[in-house]
């Protein structure tokens, strides 16, 4: 039985279906359970579709202390699932437990309130499972522990808005398309072939996008057969005899103009997606660097970090990438994409080969103001729903980013470093010289590598820090004009040094010669006009007229690995972070708490983030600050133990560590996130401190150190070139040694103390 509401609506046929526009009123009639308090919520992930609920399994938006519109299920960046909530008698369930530890599934126990008049609290288990591969799966089993048979009434509301992720983010739209009922669900069509196959009752949610894209949520029941439909909502008489247990379920698959909006599972049940997405993530875990301690939390962490990293990964088109953070960021992104590729070419660098060969792919070809896209330039973000197809956002993709051009030839320099790919080097050198080309024309006015906002619809800040109160001075005043951050600076002098090494290799010794020169003299500016002598600090940019943006903030923190400062001004950098206005015992603040701006829970004024914390740790570490880059490392560390299911968040408030207190969550920070977890594999690269010469089949490993709260580190399955190798690292005293356990190739390995 499919939903069947006529009306006396407008009748339209769509991919070969037959629709009226949808009564709000029918669809809504069965009303939602109204929250005492707000909820917290669970994110499920699988590929290019994830699902945002609360703890008990629900989509909903009644709550008494206000909404919490992020809850849905995505893909594409349209929201195909806008509510799903279980209710007995009408009634919430009472939820005793939930899990979502493996990232792709949720387990939830819950049991009955006290339904007066039929049966007391607790006389059901509630077993709820809901399971993400390439579709939705769910099944509920419902067991009555009472001594006598029961009946009740138990209802599943359905729903979807259809809206894209920028309305669901505040983005208001003076129109929209239409949310349609199915008429008469026979046609040609896949989602026909489905409906066959199954041959079970089903529901279909529709909606025609004003780009006239057809995009339908199909739920296909499973097991026990609903008793009716009241609208959007499926209803089932239940009776259970004493002891007695009964299942029920459904299957949700989504399409876009009659085809699937996600690679399309395999998988008929429930069961059979779950053991699909433990296969290849199993599979995924064969193919990195195991990393294991003798700490069994900081193993938990490791274990999180290398499942989400796997989480993460999104298919766009033919190649692979992992995908920004979930909700807001689930696609791709330059900066994000490329600085966690950096940051996991230890775990594995197939991530990184396809983050670049990806990016060039969307390499700017053309000036187009709307999409901020130049000849050479790398995407900022690419989004894929109903706004951008309707170009009311210019993110298709958008090219407003000043940083990522620089940071994708940094990558291409350093996969080749780890893996001396000789194929993809020379299938990206024609990239990497329009990349380079980009920068030398942004370069020509100032010297630097500056942006000013051009299109109506972009950001008006384009570097890692891109909020529009950032970019403030000692007096809390927001600069103007453009803007020239002193870390992009640095990304380029080291894209320009390591890039001179790939045209040697490239038989450009010309080419090598003038980056090294362009390189050189740009130090020596950099060190003139952005030192703050004052401060004995480096500015965090150049306003419009070219004067110091004199704020204390971490960016400087980016330079110091790049080697731009000269090495006196490097040193009292890191100092500088680390005093208490910065470091906050967790780890170093975007901007100092002396700051007028300065707010704990701003988003790059005050907050602390574990990426950027990485990235200074690592140029502590370069600077031969150990102790100061493991004590960093154990504040992210305990911050992260701290966290749901040990996770780092994409950044949490800038509150001092005031004795047991813990760190304060920012109230939307994406996690999984993906330059987060990345920090976790960048520390670990501080730690043991691998540099990697493919080219020249050597590996070198300058003076490992582990923090006092670890005493051994192995990694299994290394990959340096053509070579796998396992090594361990104990730490003995004050020193930590290192042994090479097993190699399966001929790569050198030199430890150096």
């Amino acid at each position: 039985m499919t939903l069947d509401i006529l009306t006396t609506s407008e009748t339209i046929v769509l991919e070969g279906k037959t629709f009226t526009l949808a009564d709000e009123k029918e669809i809504s009639e069965w009303p939602c359970v109204v929250s005492q308090r707000p909820q917290p919520t669970i994110t499920l992930k699988d590929d290019d579709l994830f699902l945002v609920t609360d703890t008990m399994g629900n989509i909903s938006d009644c709550y008494l202390y206000g909404s919490t519109p992020s809850m849905g299920m995505f893909c594409r960046d349209t929201r195909f699932l806008s509510r799903l909530e279980l209710q007995i008698e009408r009634r919430s369930p009472i939820l005793l437990s939930s899990n979502a530890d493996k990232g792709f599934a949720l387990s939830v126990l819950c049991t009955n309130p006290d339904l007066e008049n039929l049966f007391k609290a607790d006389t059901l288990g509630i077993r709820r499972e809901i399971v993400l591969n390439g579709a939705l799966f769910e099944e509920i089993e419902v067991a009555n522990y009472n001594t006598t048979s029961i009946s009740f009434e138990l209802s599943l509301s359905f729903d979807a808005d259809f809206v894209d992720l920028f309305e669901v983010r505040g983005h208001h739209r003076q129109k929209r398309g239409r949310v349609l009922h199915l008429v008469e669900p026979k046609s040609d069509g896949i989602i026909s072939a489905f409906s066959q196959a199954y041959k079970e009752e089903s529901l279909t949610l529709a909606y025609q996008g004003l780009d006239n894209s057809t995009m339908e949520s199909l739920i296909q029941f499973q097991h026990l057969q609903p008793s009716h439909f009241q609208g959007y909502t499926a209803v089932w008489r239940v009776e259970l005899a004493a002891h007695e247990t009964k299942k029920l379920g459904y299957r949700l698959n989504i399409f876009t103009n009659n085809q699937p909006s996600s690679a399309i599972s395999a998988a008929s049940t429930l069961s059979q997606a779950k053991a699909a997405e433990l296969m290849e993530e199993q599979k995924w875990l064969q193919q990195i660097t195991r990393i294991s301690s003798d700490k069994s939390l900081f193993n938990r962490v490791l274990g999180r970090a290398e499942q989400d990293i796997y989480l993460l990964l999104q298919s766009f088109g033919k190649h692979k990438t992992v995908s920004a953070g979930v909700p807001w960021f689930s696609t791709l992104f330059g900066r994000d994409s490329i600085i966690t590729a950096s940051q996991t070419l230890m775990l594995n660098s197939q991530i990184a080969k396809e983050t670049l060969m990806l990016l060039a792919e969307y390499q700017g070809k053309t000036e187009n103001i709307w999409r901020e896209e130049e000849p050479g330039k790398i995407l900022h973000e690419l989004r894929l729903g109903e706004m951008a197809r309707c170009q009311e956002i210019p993110h298709t993709p958008y090219y407003g980013t000043v940083d990522a051009t620089p940071l994708w030839l940094m990558l291409y320099a350093e996969y080749y470093s780890w893996t001396h790919d000789q194929e993809t080097l020379e299938a990206l050198w024609t990239h990497a010289l329009a990349a380079m080309d980009w920068i030398d024309n942004q370069l020509q006015a100032t010297g630097y590598l500056s942006y000013t906002r051009k299109s109506k619809g972009g950001l008006i800040n384009q570097g890692w820090k891109d909020s529009g109160n950032c970019i403030v001075n000692r007096k809390g005043e927001i600069a103007t004009g453009s803007i020239t951050l002193c870390e992009v600076q640095a990304y380029v002098y080291a894209a320009k040094n390591r890039l001179a090494e790939i045209a040697k290799i490239q038989q450009r010794p010309d080419l090598a010669e003038l980056w090294q020169k362009e390189a050189k003299e740009l130090k020596t500016r950099f060190n003139q006009d952005f030192w703050l002598e004052d401060e004995d600090f480096c500015a965090l940019a150049l306003d419009g007229d070219g004067k110091p943006v004199d704020s204390i903030t971490s960016n400087p923190g980016h330079c110091l690995n790049l080697g731009i400062l000269t090495p006196a001004k490097a040193y009292s950098v890191a100092e500088r972070l680390r005093a208490p206005d910065m470091f906050n015992g967790w780890g170093i603040r975007t901007l100092s708490s002396l700051s007028p701006a300065y707010n704990p829970m701003g988003y790059h004024i005050g907050s602390v983030w574990p990426h950027d914390n990485s990235i200074i740790a690592m140029g502590l570490r370069s600077l031969g600050l150990i102790d100061q880059s493991l004590e960093l490392f154990q504040g992210l560390f305990n911050m992260t133990s701290k966290q749901p299911y040990q996770r780092p968040p994409e950044l949490f408030c800038g509150y001092e560590m005031n004795g047991d207190n813990s760190p304060v969550q920012y109230p939307v920070a994406c996690s999984p996130q993906a330059w987060a977890t990345g920090s976790i594999f960048q520390l670990l690269q501080m730690m043991v401190n691998l540099v990697p010469d493919a080219q020249n089949n050597c590996l070198r490993i300058i003076d490992p150190a582990l923090p006092k709260s670890i005493n051994h580190l192995s990694f299994h399955n290394l990959r340096v070139g053509g070579t796998i190798l396992d090594l361990e690292f104990e730490r003995v005293g004050n020193t930590t040694a290192c042994r090479v356990a097993k190699k399966r190739g001929n790569l050198r390995v030199v430890i150096e103390a």
